[in-house]
């Protein structure tokens, strides 16, 4: 079936996932027209190669003069601003994360042929009335990997905090609680690397602040940001856990690239998480009930887009998590079952299940 792609193609969020569909396509000999949102850049990628760039660049050549709206196309954006379309036959492929779907979201999903990368979010818009494909995403293989295991003090289990900093992802709460039991000491690390692109340095700076930057604590750490993915992969690979307790995800791709790699992890089981996380690669955390999402930043009450709840955490569930999946890091700092989820949960599978998903 011959498709076009309306694609942001950059390291950032929905870029990530972009380059990663492109790459399949390339690799399959396909020549969709491809229609990029904003500018094309690769600074973050690894393993870009020549013959990929002159791809990018003939399939934007060929969405000038060949497209027709005959042709279906998916696009891969936010619901604001997803109902705007080069064909007649519109798939829009995005990233819905809380549980009130809005009429503005909700007259952009009848006007598309709605496709999440979650099961939770599709329930959430089939109980709203608008009927959508579930596509699960897949692990990145040309942008992480694992690395050499660490050398330096055996004994010590170093955790990481991911994601960019907001509020549904619940990282006041992890690192307050985690501080809480195990603050200064030796046998274990926290990292956070939480820096949000849409904030200025200095509003990063303070918001480390307030969370224990400057409370006295010897074993944290904040890392500011990471333009390139091979930096990135290489602060992943020096964790044995990563925590992923965020209250709403579409994906949830740091956790997820992480536990691929064999880091143990401590998960809630909540929204997408539950699409690739289990008993059996990661020790899990009941949600224990729902918050309002509102943050007066990312998520504004009353407004046309993102209204609704996250799920929140019990602090002394996620603490009794976290000693047992140190239990089971000083068995086996592999996580053997996780290993297992890029198998299940790769670019192609992914790649495979949104072209079925297409109308």
């Amino acid at each position: 079936m011959e498709i076009s792609f309306n694609l942001p193609i950059n390291g950032v969020s929905f870029g990530q996932v972009s380059i990663g569909l492109l790459r399949e396509s390339f690799k399959r000999g396909e020549s969709p027209s491809l229609f990029p949102i904003g500018e094309v850049d690769y600074s973050s990628q690894s393993n870009i190669s020549k013959e990929f760039e002159d791809w990018i660049k003939a399939c934007i050549d060929k969405g000038k003069k060949n497209h027709s709206r005959d042709i279906p196309c998916l696009k891969l954006w936010h619901l604001n601003g997803g109902i705007e379309s080069v064909s007649n036959r519109h798939n829009l492929l995005t990233f819905y994360e809380l549980d009130s779907p809005t009429e503005a979201e909700l007259n952009v999903a009848r006007n598309s042929n709605l496709i999440v990368t979650s099961s939770y979010t599709r329930d959430v818009f089939t109980k709203a009335g608008v009927d959508c494909e579930f596509a699960p995403l897949g692990f990145d293989e040309y942008n992480f990997y694992k690395t050499e295991p660490k050398t330096f003090d055996q004994e010590r289990i170093t955790f990481n905090v991911v994601g960019k900093f907001e509020k549904r992802k619940k990282h006041e709460s992890i690192i307050a609680s985690w501080l809480k039991k195990f603050g200064n000491n030796k046998k274990y690390f926290l990292q956070c690397a939480i820096n949000n692109p849409f904030f200025s340095a200095s509003d990063n700076e303070k918001i480390w602040d307030s969370l224990g930057r400057k409370s006295g604590f010897f074993n944290i750490s904040y890392l500011g940001s990471m333009p390139k993915n091979e930096t990135y992969n290489q602060f992943l690979n020096s964790g044995d856990v990563v925590i992923g307790m965020s209250g709403a995800e579409g994906w949830g791709l740091p956790e997820f690239q992480s536990v691929c790699m064999g880091k143990h992890s401590v998960i809630l089981n909540a929204t997408s998480y539950k699409d690739w996380a289990n008993e059996s690669n990661s020790v899990l955390v009941e949600p224990s009930g729902k918050v309002d999402a509102y943050d007066e930043v990312f998520f504004k009450k009353g407004s046309d887009y993102n209204q609704g709840q996250v799920y929140d955490f019990n602090e002394d569930e996620f603490i009794s998590a976290c000693e047992d999946v140190i239990k089971r890091v000083e068995n086996n700092r592999l996580n053997v079952e996780g290993e297992k989820l890029k198998d299940t949960f790769s670019i192609s599978n992914s790649y495979d299940s949104i072209l079925n998903s297409i109308k």
